[in-house]
């Protein structure tokens, strides 16, 4: 697919340490800003309880998960915009990601120093959303200036491009990301062709201490409150704990030390889940003996778009699709008795995929 999460914040927030543990990639996780200063890109395994069924029903001699990458970028501080610190590199680096995890730090340690000496995650975002808005002002500026040189000249339509151009503008001015512009949809394409950094969906995690996994801390609810106006969800997580329980050899021995701590699962799960989420993608699945396999697509894709994911031909040569709901497949047990039952469908190119199906596709070259 190609489509990346960016992990952005300030210096000595956790987003190496929070990286490692994602990745088990062992980026430099340090207590100094700047320890990461060229990217380190990851790629993630999706945990999928799905296939993990689908898997014990068919027994195949090999399981594939579907990924997703992760790009740890090197901590911003303020003037970023103007280049201070790696503010080039930096924000090159967001504008070539898909979607923004952003790591605040929500936990008191005097042996980790924070950049502006205490911690205010409310704060924090604050520097980084205004220095990505500084950023767009300026593309902007550059953008509404061309927009209406070409309007002196050219059509109706030149003219309105340049006036919404400039109301995305003053949205900005006001210190409000694009992602809270409206866009209509025949201005969609435009606005896409800005290539904002602001404009970017946001996962927010919270990294907390501890003992503030399960219920957060007073950092984690003034954050909440900051936030409470955006579409984004919030994840608390303990990255050192996280980057713990990565460095246990086993399943088990990790199944253990989550248990122990009174959790179901990693917190990094919750985050890859929903890092897939935020790039709006979603997952089919191909069940045969020889492997079972998560496949990635983006939401709304059509059956023969996902028949490429697999192999151009597939798509080239599409005939059908022959599809079986994933709760259909638990249910009866196996691809037969799905079909004995009457719940195996075929669809044709119009079919729009949906999350979860088991597919099997018929195609010609």
């Amino acid at each position: 697919m190609g489509l990346q999460c960016g992990i952005v914040g300030l210096p000595n927030v956790g987003k190496s340490t929070l990286f490692n543990a994602l990745t088990s990639a062992k980026a430099l996780a340090a207590n100094y800003p700047f320890a990461t200063k060229e990217p380190n890109l990851g790629v993630i395994t999706v945990p999928d309880p799905r296939l993990d069924k689908l898997a014990e029903l068919v027994n195949p001699q090999k399981v594939i998960p579907t990924t997703v990458e992760i790009l740890d970028i090197a901590g911003l501080i303020k003037g970023a915009s103007k280049g201070e610190g790696l503010g080039n590199q930096f924000l090159a680096n967001i504008r070539e990601v898909d979607a923004i995890i952003h790591v605040v730090r929500c936990f008191e340690d005097d042996n980790v120093i924070h950049v502006d000496g205490s911690v205010d995650p409310v704060r924090d975002k604050e520097i980084i959303d205004l220095e990505l808005i500084f950023k767009d002002i300026e593309t902007m500026e550059k953008r509404v200036d061309k927009l209406k040189k070409q309007s002196k000249s050219g059509s109706k339509d030149d003219a309105a491009n340049a006036e919404w151009a400039e109301k995305l503008l003053k949205h900005l001015m006001e210190g409000k990301p694009a992602r809270s512009f409206p866009v209509e949809d025949n201005m969609a394409e435009l606005y896409k062709d800005f290539y904002l950094l602001t404009s970017k969906p946001v996962l927010y995690v919270c990294n907390v201490d501890e003992g503030s996994i399960q219920s957060g801390n007073v950092h984690t609810e003034r954050f909440r409150q900051a936030i409470k106006d955006e579409p984004a969800e919030v994840i608390l997580i303990c990255a050192g704990l996280e980057a713990e329980i990565a460095e246990l050899e086993s399943k088990e021995e990790r199944m253990e030390f989550i248990e122990a701590m009174g959790l179901d699962e990693p917190g990094v799960n919750k985050v890859i889940r929903a890092a897939y989420k935020l790039l709006n993608l979603r997952t089919y699945f191909t069940a045969g003996v020889k492997e079972v396999r998560a496949w990635t697509i983006q939401s709304g894709w059509k059956a023969p778009q996902a028949a490429g994911v697999i192999h151009t031909d597939f798509e080239k040569g599409f005939i059908r699709a022959e599809v079986i709901k994933y709760q259909d497949f638990v249910h009866y047990g196996s691809e037969a008795a799905v079909k004995e039952a009457g719940k195996l469908n075929v669809e044709g190119k119009e079919y729009v995929v949906e999350d979860g199906d088991v597919m099997h596709f018929r195609f010609n070259v």
